[in-house]
């Protein structure tokens, strides 16, 4: 296994010098002909993770998988269309105990680490000037409820969703969405205060891949009426992007979340500054009450970014706050950011480290980011970045405090090959009450080929 994952990352590095942290997508046009558009992508993924464990045997897990999607969109009629997709991963090589997750990597495949493939979307639109109508099976990006497209496959959504902008330099989204279908990179996490504040499932996050579920009780194993979304962004003023959605999480939360985005160009340097808030509340009949205590949530998480571009460099730092901690007494959610359908839109946020949502959190990251572009004309970056987590008592995960650093490397060959390789060393991601550290260093090396 260790001899496929080696090949696999000097096939990325030759040429490869630099990337981002941001998950991207290789852009290429769809083949389009009078009788629709074909779109897709082949994804090759391995990975390999070495575990150091304080009061443990260490292990090394690792897994490679080739799978993608096949998109078809039809041509119009009186603005009526109709789109489905096809998701797929298989296994290239894996232990064969592949649910011995001390052998074989959870997050690349499905339930039990088995192949599966997915009608991913299957959705009727309607397009009216500047109005969009989506109804169906669909790939949804927003702050708190998005793709998370970190692993083989994204998660995808089952509801409705209408989009305006008659009114200028304004957006308008409202949605109601009814179902998730989880992708891969949920697996990484089993259950509890973790996952749901990591954007996955709080009572199964392990075998829940590939299967459209009731959005509550894929959250919190309640039925629920599903999540209400309005989103509005505002780019009137040279510069500035603001953006306000809202989540009402029927009988679960409210989450509110503003994000404000500003770029001064300054000749030879370029400044940004940005900022984000979320406001969580619980709301009709609390049913996070299925997960312990009482079902009540009043938590706030704020931060702030600013960055610097100058002579093909990006310098960015960030810092964010949790506010209250909980008490010994509280429930694990009553002060955290709650997010168990894919959104994680968090400054601070490490490659796998997503602690700032839990209880009491203060974080701050920095990264750095070159573009080879200017100096040798080839589509390539590379960024290094290091986060630091502040953990606070009763947080529900971790004793202590937690760092994670890494580097991103992405090479766009062309229009439609990219090659990606990855790496994040995770320290005390994890402290028991006994002091028990976990801790590793990871290593992923991504093909796209998009179409």
């Amino acid at each position: 296994m260790r001899k496929i994952v080696l090949s696999l990352v000097a096939l990325a590095t030759l040429g490869v010098a630099g990337g981002e942290i941001k998950e991207v997508e290789v852009v290429s046009e769809p083949l389009a002909t009078d009788n629709g558009k074909v779109s897709g992508q082949i994804r090759l993924f391995g990975i390999s993770r070495e575990m150091d464990l304080s009061a443990a045997t260490n292990y090394t897990r690792d897994a490679t998988a080739i799978g993608g999607f096949l998109k078809y969109e039809s041509p119009a009629f009186y603005g009526l269309s109709f789109g489905v997709g096809f998701y797929t991963t298989n296994a290239l090589s894996i232990d064969d105990a592949k649910t011995d997750y001390t052998k074989a990597d959870p997050t690349l495949l499905g339930k039990d680490n088995d192949n599966y493939a997915l009608l991913g979307e299957a959705y009727l639109q309607y397009t009216y000037g500047n109005t969009l109508i989506k109804v169906g099976r669909q790939k949804i990006d927003t702050p708190m409820a998005g793709s998370d497209d970190a692993r083989m496959l994204p998660n995808l959504f089952e509801g409705a969703l209408i989009s305006n902008s008659d009114i200028s330099d304004t957006t308008i989204i409202l949605a109601h969405m009814t179902k998730f279908a989880q992708g891969t990179f949920g697996r990484a996490y089993t259950n509890g205060i973790l996952a749901a504040t990591s954007g996955y499932s709080a009572i199964n996050a392990r075998d829940n891949a590939g299967k459209f579920v009731k959005m509550g009780e894929y959250a919190i194993g309640a039925d629920t009426d599903g999540v209400s979304v309005l989103g509005v962004t505002y780019a009137g003023v040279p510069n500035l992007k603001l953006q306000l959605w809202d989540y009402y999480a029927h009988d679960i939360l409210n989450a509110l979340y503003l994000q404000a985005d500003y770029s001064v160009d300054m000749g030879v340097a370029k400044l940004l500054l940005a900022g984000q808030l979320i406001k969580e509340d619980n709301v009709g009949d609390k049913l996070l009450s299925t997960l312990g205590g009482n079902g009540e949530i009043d938590s706030l998480y704020w931060a702030i970014q600013a960055g610097v571009s100058l002579h093909g460099f990006t310098l960015t730092g960030a810092y964010s706050s949790m506010g209250d901690e909980n008490s010994a007494t509280d429930a694990a959610y009553a002060n955290a950011i709650i997010s168990p359908w894919g959104g994680m839109p968090a400054f601070t946020q490490g490659m796998v480290t997503r602690h700032q949502f839990l209880a009491g959190t203060d974080a701050s990251k920095v990264s750095l980011t070159y573009d080879f572009n200017g100096l040798l004309g080839v589509d390539v970056k590379a960024t290094g970045y290091y986060a630091n987590f502040t953990m606070a008592a009763n947080n529900g995960y971790t004793n202590g405090d937690a760092t994670e650093s890494g580097f991103d490397i992405i090479y766009n060959a062309n229009k439609n090959l990219q090659l990606r390789l990855r790496a994040n060393y995770a320290d005390d991601f994890n402290v028991a009450a006994t002091g028990a550290t976990t801790s590793w260093d990871e290593y992923r090396v991504i093909v796209n080929y998009t179409f």
